[in-house]
């Protein structure tokens, strides 16, 4: 059986597993998401080994420090996915909440309520904590998923897997709600990419590559998640001990995920007093910095070229350069941001409420880190990626953002 027979007829099953989901209780659902949590924990060693075997093939392929954090597994990220799943059960179900409502004049009673899209599919890289996320994300909200990761993480995927649809069945809901998709080959995606008909969405996440290559060759309908070239920009009326504070956080935090900051603009006012602070303190973090002639100016600075100021680094680098007022500072976001999120930091209102208003980005941030883009932060509970298009949904997607609307039109033999 060729593999794109077996993607179809893997998304065949989800389909009908998603009718059954589709119609489950929010009492049923929480209780197979409270089932895969403490399956997971039930099932540490199991996960674990299978993780080792991707670790240990990915160091052997010299696979950049980054890339093999966002793989590796451990017993508090283990806990921190199946407390994940707790969290998403105790979120309020988004299936069936009236997003509007009315009596219309002629007598009908019109609502438009959320419904699931059905199949979901999800191609993403390395981080198999993405396998439980979505997993239990799509269950609350009612979608079957359809699950592919990278083959770097396929040992730990098919382990994660494999726990979760026998947790699922012990719960009464069938175990084909959660696969993953047969194969290891770019065939298998591309099989996914053109099953339109069968899924409904596809969801990348991961670098740049894979998001565009999702969003130009899928037939099925795609939610862009976004490659994050996020920026702190530090105003003329910057405090600057709390631009120090902001900058480390963005940059330094976690540098292997999406909301970390890759670039800094430095208002020329503030520049003599600021750079000396801020190179110091991300030399000591051992941060590269990629900066411009003013930047360059210090011991160990790179010279940066117009390839970093694009640049998702995802390490412990960052793109550097001071700009001579906030028109420069906006016109360098338009350029080269990535429309993810970006901050300033002023203690300027004026400042402030032009950069909110002039910045297209999904997240704007004012006097805080980009760290805080992030569905958890929000108070979501939970995300499935952070979208940077403009359709549907933008910015960290939680359960509300996994639905479709339809609208139910009642009457008492209405004609028109």
């Amino acid at each position: 059986m060729s593999i794109t027979v077996q993607v179809i007829e893997a998304a065949r099953r989800a389909r009908v597993a998603s009718r059954d989901l589709g119609l489950a209780t929010r009492a049923t659902k929480d209780a197979a998401l409270h089932a895969m949590a403490a399956a997971l924990l039930d099932r540490t060693d199991e996960v674990l080994a299978a993780n080792a075997d991707d670790v240990a093939r990915a160091e052997q392929g010299g696979t950049p420090a980054n890339i093999i954090d966002r793989l590796r597994l451990t017993d508090d990220r283990l806990a921190g996915m199946a407390q994940g799943l707790r969290e998403v059960a105790g979120l309020a179900d988004p299936v069936g909440e009236v997003v509007r409502g009315s009596v219309l004049a002629n007598g009908l009673e019109l609502r438009q309520v959320r419904v699931p899209f059905g199949v979901v599919g999800m191609i993403y890289e390395a981080r198999p904590n993405v396998t439980a996320d979505a997993a239990g994300i799509c269950l609350k909200s009612g979608n079957a998923v359809l699950l592919r990761g990278s083959s770097s993480a396929r040992s730990s995927n098919a382990a994660v897997v494999a726990v979760l649809r026998d947790a699922v069945t012990s719960a009464g809901l069938p175990a084909d709600v959660v696969q993953l998709v047969p194969g290891d080959t770019h065939e298998s995606v591309k099989a996914l990419m053109r099953a339109r008909g069968h899924v409904d969405v596809l969801i990348p996440r991961g670098g740049a590559g894979l998001i565009r290559s999702v969003v130009e060759e899928s037939t099925v309908p795609v939610i862009e998640t976004g490659v994050g070239n996020c920026h702190v920009y530090v105003d003329a009326a910057a405090d600057l001990e709390k631009a120090l504070a902001i900058v480390l956080n963005s940059k330094t935090h976690r540098t292997s995920v999406c909301n970390a900051a890759e670039s800094l603009l430095v208002h020329e006012a503030v520049a003599e007093a600021f750079l000396p602070m801020v190179v110091a303190a991300l030399r000591e973090r051992e941060v590269t910095i990629h900066g411009d002639e003013a930047f360059a100016a210090y011991d160990g600075v790179v010279p940066a070229t117009d390839d970093d100021w694009a640049e998702e680094y995802l390490s412990l680098d960052i793109a550097a350069r001071v700009v001579p007022d906030l028109d420069a500072a906006l016109e360098h976001l338009r350029r080269w941001s990535s429309q993810h999120s970006d901050a300033i930091v002023t203690e300027d209102q004026s400042a402030a409420r032009r950069f909110v208003a002039e910045v297209d980005s999904a997240a704007v941030l004012v006097n805080a880190s980009t760290r805080f883009t992030d569905g958890g932060e929000f108070g979501f509970g939970a995300e499935i990626g952070i979208s940077t298009q403009k359709l549907h949904a933008r910015g960290p997607m939680g359960l509300p953002e996994m639905t479709s609307t339809k609208y139910v039109v009642v009457g008492d033999g209405h004609v028109r």
